[in-house]
C-alpha cells in the first residue's frame, strides 16, 4: 500500500459539487469545484439536473488529479458525502432520469403532507422513521415523480426503473451502473426507512405509493460498496464510504458521543447532537436520524434542521442585488449598531425545526423610513443566529446535560459578524 498516497473524497452539495485530495495525514493536498446550476420552474420548487451533477462530478476528479499530479493509481478510496433526501428516478437501460432531482428545498409536496396529516399519519410516520412529516424528506417527492412519470410518460416499463437520492446516483454511475445502494444514514432521511429496524418500512412504502423493488439497497455508512469503473478513472478504486453530508460533518467534528452538538452553517442550517448507539426520540420538534453505521454498529443523532440561512445570503445577493457577494455582509453589518427595528422571517423555503411550518414565507417586519441597506443585510444574518439559538434551545430540553459547546462550519462561519453575535446570543 506505499504507491497509495491519496483519498479522494467527493462532496456533493447543494451549491455545487467538489473532490478533495487528502493525504495520509488528512491534509487537504488540492480540490476542485464546480457551481451546480439551481432550478426554479415555480414559486416552491427547486431542481437539480442529476446528469450535470454527475458530468460536475467527473470533471471535478479529473481536474483536482491533474491540478495536483496525482495518478489514480495512487488513490487508496474513495469516500462520498452528500446533499441529503434530494431524489430522483433513472432508467437503468438508459441511465437517463426521467425527471430533474427534486431538491430537499422544494416544497410543491405540502399539500400532500397536508392531507396526510388530516388522516392521521403524522404520528405513525414520526413513530417509523423519527422524522416530521414534511415534503422536506424524500417520501412524498418520490410519490410525486412516480405520479408525473405515469402521467407524462405513460409508455415508461416500470421494470427499468429505480430510485434513489444522489449518493445512489453517483454511486450506480460510479461503479457501471452496477451497484444501486445506498448507506444508512441517508436512507434514513428519505421517511421511508424504518428507524428500529434499518430496512425500508413495508407500510410506509405503501402509504407513499412506492414500489419496494425500485429502492436500493441500503448498506452500513462505512464499508466497500463497489469499486469505481475503469471506463472513469482508468483504475478500479474502492468507494469505501457513504455519508449523508451532515452525519459527515458531526464525524469530521470527532462528535462520536452524546452531548456533542455541532452546526453548519451552509445552504441552511443543520444542528446535530450525536445520542449513541440507542434511538433518542425528541420530545421539542428535533428529528432522530441515523448518525453513521458500521457493519457492526449503528450510531443516532438528534437534528435541528433549518432549511433558510446561507441561502437568505445569497438571495441579498442575486435576488434583492443588495450585495455583490457574501463577504461584504459582514462590513455593512458592522456599519450600523443595530437593525433600526427591523426584523427578517427567513422562511424561503417554509420554516424548519423546530417549527416545521411548510406554508410559511418570508417577510421583513418593522421597517420605517430610517431603515438603510445595512440595517436589512444586518436583520438578515441576526435572523440565522436567532434561529440557530432556537435549536439548540430545543436540544437543551431534550438532553440531560446542556450544551457546552457549539462545534461550527460551513461558509458563513467565516463571517465575525454573525459569528460573535451568535455566541452572545
Amino acid at each position: 500500500m506505499t504507491d497509495k498516497k491519496y483519498i479522494l473524497s467527493l462532496d456533493l452539495g447543494t451549491t455545487g459539487n467538489r473532490a478533495i485530495l487528502f493525504d495520509r495525514q488528512g491534509n487537504v493536498v488540492g480540490q476542485a469545484y464546480k457551481e451546480l446550476t439551481q432550478n426554479y420552474p415555480q414559486p416552491g420548487w427547486l431542481e437539480h439536473d442529476a446528469t450535470e451533477i454527475w458530468q460536475d462530478v467527473q470533471e471535478a476528479i479529473k481536474q483536482v488529479i491533474s491540478n495536483n499530479k496525482a495518478k489514480a493509481t495512487e488513490i487508496a478510496a474513495i469516500g462520498l458525502t452528500v446533499q441529503r433526501e434530494t431524489c430522483l428516478l433513472w432508467d437503468k437501460t438508459t441511465g437517463i432520469p426521467l425527471h430533474k432531482a427534486i431538491v430537499w428545498q422544494d416544497r410543491r409536496t405540502a399539500d400532500k403532507c397536508d392531507r396526510l396529516k388530516a388522516e392521521g399519519k403524522a404520528d405513525v410516520v414520526q413513530q417509523k422513521t423519527g422524522l416530521v412529516l414534511d415534503a422536506y424528506f424524500s417520501a412524498t417527492k418520490l410519490s410525486w415523480l412516480i405520479d408525473w412519470v405515469k402521467e407524462n410518460k405513460p409508455d415508461t416499463n416500470w421494470d427499468n426503473v429505480i430510485a434513489g437520492t444522489v449518493d445512489t446516483w453517483a454511486l450506480w454511475n460510479f461503479t457501471g451502473r452496477q451497484v444501486h445502494a445506498t448507506d444508512i444514514s441517508n436512507a434514513s432521511r428519505t421517511m421511508l426507512m424504518n428507524l428500529d429496524t434499518g430496512n425500508w418500512d413495508d407500510s410506509l412504502l405503501e402509504l407513499f405509493g412506492i414500489p419496494r423493488q425500485i429502492m436500493p439497497e441500503i448498506k452500513p455508512s462505512m464499508g466497500i460498496f463497489g469499486n469505481s469503473s475503469q471506463d472513469i478513472l482508468d483504475e478500479k478504486i474502492p468507494i469505501s464510504a457513504i455519508f449523508g453530508d451532515q452525519q459527515a460533518s458531526l464525524f469530521a467534528h470527532g462528535c462520536d458521543r452524546p452531548g456533542l452538538l455541532k452546526c453548519t452553517y451552509g445552504t441552511g442550517c443543520f444542528l446535530v447532537a450525536q445520542t449513541g448507539t440507542k434511538v433518542t426520540r425528541s420530545n421539542n420538534q428535533l428529528l432522530s436520524t441515523v448518525a453513521w453505521s458500521t457493519p457492526n454498529q449503528t450510531n443516532y443523532a438528534l437534528e435541528g434542521a433549518i432549511f433558510t440561512t446561507g441561502a437568505a445570503i445569497q438571495w441579498l445577493r442575486d435576488g434583492l442585488k443588495l450585495i455583490d457577494n457574501a463577504a461584504e455582509t459582514e462590513s455593512l453589518c458592522q456599519q450600523v449598531d443595530n437593525t433600526d427595528g427591523v426584523y427578517f422571517v427567513p422562511a424561503l423555503s417554509g420554516l424548519g425545526a423546530p417549527h416545521w411550518d411548510m406554508k410559511a414565507r418570508g417577510a421583513f417586519l418593522g421597517i420605517t423610513g430610517g431603515v438603510q441597506k445595512e440595517h436589512m443585510v444586518r436583520s438578515v444574518l441576526e435572523a440565522i443566529a436567532y434561529q440557530v439559538k432556537e435549536v439548540v434551545e430545543a436540544v437543551n430540553k431534550d438532553s440531560a446535560n446542556p450544551v457546552s459547546l457549539l462545534k461550527i462550519d460551513g461558509g458563513a462561519a467565516q463571517n465575525n459578524f454573525l459569528m460573535q453575535f451568535q455566541a452572545d446570543e
